[in-house]
């Protein structure tokens, strides 16, 4: 059986992944889902000097002090950019890296060098992003939460859920670069998953001479809330 590390995206938390891990573990696979620091039920610990750098040490000291290895890391969204940096560190202990709807890393680039570059590519306008601090509140460093709807939620239940978890995300996740420059890192197997045009529109953008396992799963960008059954079917497939 396979070890999931589970690595959500911008202003969300390991809650975001409640419908999914009893359906894994049901098959017998061993699976993590932390949250990263200043979100969910780390909240209370956000701070505006929290960077990338801080997330990719949140899932690494996992990886460490759960004694993890031949795993199988997945990153939602701008959890992309997370695994990303985590198997620049320690490639040794990842079978597989699975991006989705993810940030595909690139070399000393930011999410928002990325962002920028799917503004060219896609009919999705992201721009408002940086435009979207709590400026108001004195709180410039941090950037507030889209909705659940504009993530592809549409289930009424589901849109008050998330409505009462999701946080603002500190700034400095998304300006801090990320290096990419690690040898084995690049042969690692690598999945693609696309939930949303967006996704689609990055891969293809980012796609290198490498290898890829592509899948698709247009069900919104948070499948794992609007479609769990089937990401669990095409994860346990891969």
């Amino acid at each position: 059986m396979a070890t999931f590390v589970l690595v959500h995206g911008s202003s969300h938390g390991g809650w975001c992944w409640k419908k999914i891990i009893p359906l894994l573990r049901k098959y017998g696979h061993e699976v993590f889902a932390p949250t990263l620091t200043g979100l969910g039920e780390r909240s209370h610990l956000v701070s505006k000097d929290i960077g990338l750098d801080t997330h990719i040490l949140d899932i690494l000291q996992v990886l460490i002090y759960e004694d993890l290895d031949n795993v199988i890391l997945v990153g939602h969204s701008y959890g992309g950019l997370v695994v990303g940096g985590v198997a620049e560190k320690v490639p040794d202990r990842i079978k597989r890296l699975v991006y989705l709807d993810a940030y595909i890393p690139q070399d000393n680039k930011s999410a928002f060098d990325i962002i920028t570059h799917l503004e060219t590519i896609s009919r999705f306008q992201f721009h408002d992003f940086r435009e979207r601090t709590l400026k108001e509140q004195g709180k410039q460093w941090l950037i507030e939460p889209y909705k659940p709807e504009e993530f592809g939620v549409t289930n009424p239940d589901d849109i008050i859920w998330m409505n009462s978890r999701l946080d603002p995300m500190p700034w400095h996740t998304h300006d801090q670069p990320l290096r990419i420059t690690n040898p084995k890192t690049k042969i690692l197997a690598k999945s693609f998953i696309c939930c949303s045009e967006f996704g689609n529109a990055q891969f293809k953008a980012q796609k290198s001479s490498e290898d890829w396992d592509y899948h698709e799963l247009m069900k919104g960008h948070d499948i794992m809330i609007t479609a769990p059954t089937e990401l669990v079917q095409l994860l346990k497939d891969i």
